[in-house]
This record gives structure tokens, C-alpha cells and sequence, in this order.
């Protein structure tokens, strides 16, 4: 019994290691595919951004699928896409044959990254959610650390192609050790389909698909926004009006689901900080090389993938609610380091402050999706895990653009890359003065949640 349930998670866990590596593997790669096809930088950017966006847009529906018509089922569905859409980015002929299977591929991550957090209270017993999440977090930030590595190591050999068809034998293992391991579905598929909400699946996509553009690629901001802002009246709207929505608005006046949620936000925010700031402090601040910046920039990701596990048992000793709050604290330390120790030591301070910053987060992680895919019905912990995702890469687009924004403010430039030295170190200092306030807000919100009546640690099998 112990031996299948290693299993299982196991299958979990190499789900979450393949959606993260198709996110970070093809970045490298976009020099060498303008080459390849001739094509632009801006045109070879949508092989990254296509799957993205199709993550972005679909997480929510792929869990809501997942609670209708069965997790495992559906899980297995997008394994098959996920592998079928590596094969056809292998063979790709054109940059927009390429960039399609990308869109599709991004789909069955979406599947993949809802239904693993959803599958984890079917495979585990409640006391131990919190070192299968922290396993989750390990196996993510093991992919989002290797691809770039194994992507460079693949396009100087064999070539580029190879970035996506390594993907397609652990897609397949992973799809046989999924269908083999998981608990079977109690859920008659046809039935679920038929109540799956078709018309706030659209709205929602469509309202995501906007704003997602809107604070990626630009150009049409205001009108993209303001596209989101209409969808997203109209999506409330119709949630109102279906039987079986796509989202419960009520769901959202529980303090423990809507303060996990927001904190789910407000926290990716800050970790993108390290991303966007950091190699520009790094190499125009404090002068290191493009290797020490790599190196440096590869601590955080390590940090992350080795206290993943550690966290997730924390978190099954401690109780999810309290380590929480710790990791915040812990987060907020981080962010006060990197603000002031940078100044004294240099590129050790920069790292001092990112080793505390880092495993805050992974401990974070593990305790607020234990916190609250422990007290999910199963007819809901798709969706659930499926608005947790989403709100974590809402939280990373937006970083992306506001923090980079704020960045080059406080560094009172236009282009950071021209800034001075001085300037630069100014504008990090503040850009992670900021990030310190989103965590002390973030912090505020886990305290009030924490009023919210505690959930039970088991929750009732409801009919389905």
C-alpha cells in the first residue's frame, strides 16, 4: 500500500516536473529558432507566450473539468496532449505550426498543473497534504531550475528539436505510471460533461487571454484592459445565471478561500521581482560577469528545490495556517536583506537575502494550497486548484510588468540597461522596499484568514 502511494505521488510530482520544464526550457532556445526560421525576435517570443497564455486562460476550466468528469480521467487526457503537442514541436516544419502545438501543449499543462493539486487529496491521507504539496513545489522549481541547463546542453547537440522531444519519453512514462497509480474516478464522465459551464468557460478565457496580453506584450494596453475589465462583469454576471457554474461566487465570502487566493497573488508578485531585478543589479551594479550572474541567479531556484520537502513536512507538524504566516515572515526577511545587505557585501548579501527569501516561499506554498485543498470537497478541488494557479500566475505576469516598471522609475531611467551603477542599486533597493509592503500586506491578510472558522481536516465525500 505504502508502495502504490509512492507511486502516485510520484506520477503527481513528474505532472508538475513537465509542465514547469515546458515553461522554462524553450527561453533558451528563442535566439537559435529566429535563425532557424528566419524570423524576428518578436515573432519567435510567441513560442514562450503561447503557452503561457493557454496555461493562463484554461487552469480554471481544466480543474472544473477535472471535478466533473473525473480528476484521473481527465489528468490522463492531458498527459496525451502534453506529450502529442512535444512531438508535433519537434517536427515542426513553420514557426506558426511550432507556436500552435506550443498553445496546445500550454493546454495539457494546464491540465496537468489544476489536477495535481486536486489528485493529491485523492492519493494521500490528510495528515500527509503537506509533504505531497511540498513535493509538488520541489518537483516545480527542479523543472523551472533544469530547463534552461538541459535546454542549452540539447540545442548545442543534437539541436533544437531535441528541447521538445525530450519531453515526449517522460510524457509517456509519465502516462503510463499515472494510469496505473492513481485512484479511479467516481464520476460518470458523460454526466459531468453535461453540466460543464460552456459560456463562463469562454467569458473567462477571453477576459484572461486580454489582460494577460495587456500586461505581456503591450502596445494596445489600455484597450486590452479595459476588454478584461468588460469580461470580467460579464463573467460575474453569467456565473449567476447556470446551474452548475464554472466558479461559485460564493466561495469567494469564505475568508479562507479568498485570503488564500489573494496572498496567492501578492506573493508570485515578489518572487519575480528576483527575476526581473536581479540579473540588471547583478551585472550593471555590482559589474559581475555573464557566468557569476548565472550562478547567482541559479542559487534561488536551488534554494527553492531543496527546501520544498522540508516545508511540506513543516507544514504537516506545524499546521498549515501558522507556517503560513512564518513563511511570510520569512519572506519579508528576504526582501529587508536584499534591500540592505547588498550594500555591505555585495554579491554575498544578494545571495544572503534570496536564501532566506526562497525557502519563505516554498514553506508558503506547501501551507496555504494544504490549507486549503484540505478543506476542498471533491467536487470541487479542481476548480480550487485550478483558481490557486491561476492566481499564482496572474501574481508573475503582473510582477513582470509593474515591478519592472517600478524598477526603471525608481531608477530614474527609461532603459535600465544605459542606467548607472548607483542608479541601478537605487532603483533595487526601492523595487524591493515595495515587495517588502506586498508581503507585510500579504502577512495582514494571512492574520485575518486565520479568524476565519478552521476547516476539518477531513472533508466529507460528497455525492458527485
Amino acid at each position: 500500500m505504502h508502495r502504490n502511494r509512492f507511486l502516485a505521488v510520484g506520477s503527481l510530482a513528474l505532472s508538475m516536473l513537465l509542465a514547469s520544464l515546458g515553461t522554462s526550457i524553450a527561453n533558451v532556445a528563442l535566439p537559435t529558432l529566429t535563425d532557424a526560421f528566419g524570423a524576428s525576435f518578436h515573432a519567435v517570443q510567441w513560442v514562450v507566450l503561447a503557452y503561457l497564455l493557454a496555461i493562463t486562460v484554461a487552469i480554471v476550466s481544466a480543474g472544473r473539468l477535472g471535478d466533473l468528469a473525473g480528476h484521473r480521467r481527465v489528468l490522463l487526457g492531458g498527459i496525451a496532449l502534453f506529450t502529442a503537442a512535444a512531438a508535433l514541436c519537434a517536427a515542426a516544419p513553420t514557426l506558426g505550426t511550432l507556436i500552435a502545438a506550443r498553445a496546445a501543449q500550454g493546454l495539457g499543462a494546464a491540465v496537468l498543473m489544476a489536477l495535481t493539486m486536486a489528485l493529491v487529496r485523492e492519493a494521500v491521507p490528510a495528515e500527509s497534504t503537506g509533504r505531497a504539496m511540498g513535493l509538488l513545489g520541489t518537483t516545480s522549481a527542479v523543472g523551472t531550475a533544469l530547463g534552461p541547463s538541459l535546454g542549452g546542453v540539447l540545442i548545442a547537440g543534437p539541436g533544437w528539436r531535441a528541447i521538445f522531444a525530450v519531453m515526449v519519453p517522460l510524457g509517456l512514462l509519465n502516462l503510463v505510471l499515472a494510469g496505473r497509480r492513481l485512484p479511479a474516478d467516481r464520476v460518470r464522465a458523460t454526466l459531468g460533461l453535461r453540466r460543464f459551464d460552456r459560456v463562463g468557460t469562454l467569458l473567462l478565457g477571453g477576459t484572461l487571454a486580454a489582460y494577460a496580453l495587456a500586461v505581456t506584450i503591450g502596445g494596445h494596453t489600455i484597450a486590452l484592459l479595459a476588454i478584461a475589465a468588460a469580461g470580467t462583469a460579464s463573467f460575474l454576471y453569467a456565473e449567476t445565471k447556470v446551474a452548475s457554474p464554472l466558479v461559485r461566487l460564493g466561495e469567494f465570502r469564505d475568508r479562507l478561500v479568498s485570503g488564500s487566493l489573494a496572498m496567492n497573488a501578492l506573493v508570485p508578485t515578489v518572487m519575480m521581482t528576483t527575476l526581473v531585478v536581479g540579473p540588471f543589479y547583478l551585472a550593471r551594479s555590482l559589474g559581475l560577469g555573464a557566468a557569476a550572474v548565472g550562478l547567482v541567479m541559479s542559487i534561488g531556484p536551488v534554494a527553492s528545490a531543496l527546501s520544498g520537502v522540508p516545508a511540506g513536512r513543516l507544514v504537516d507538524r506545524r499546521g498549515a495556517r501558522a507556517m503560513v504566516t512564518a513563511g511570510l515572515v520569512a519572506m519579508a526577511g528576504g526582501c529587508a536583506g536584499l534591500v540592505v545587505l547588498p550594500a555591505w557585501w555585495g554579491a554575498a548579501g544578494y545571495v544572503a537575502g534570496l536564501v532566506l527569501l526562497t525557502p519563505g516561499y516554498q514553506l508558503f506554498l506547501a501551507a496555504n494550497n494544504t490549507a486549503v485543498m484540505v478543506g476542498a470537497g471533491p467536487d470541487r478541488r479542481g476548480v480550487v486548484a485550478g483558481m490557486l494557479n491561476l492566481s499564482r500566475n496572474l501574481g508573475l505576469i503582473t510582477g513582470a510588468s509593474v515591478m519592472g516598471a517600478l524598477f526603471a522609475a525608481a531608477s530614474s531611467t527609461v532603459d535600465v540597461a544605459t542606467a548607472s551603477p548607483g542608479a541601478v542599486a537605487t532603483g533595487m533597493r526601492v523595487t524591493f522596499a515595495v515587495a517588502a509592503g506586498l508581503i507585510a500586506v500579504a502577512t495582514a491578510v494571512s492574520v485575518i484568514r486565520s479568524a476565519a472558522p478552521a476547516v476539518p481536516a477531513v472533508s466529507p465525500a460528497l455525492p458527485r
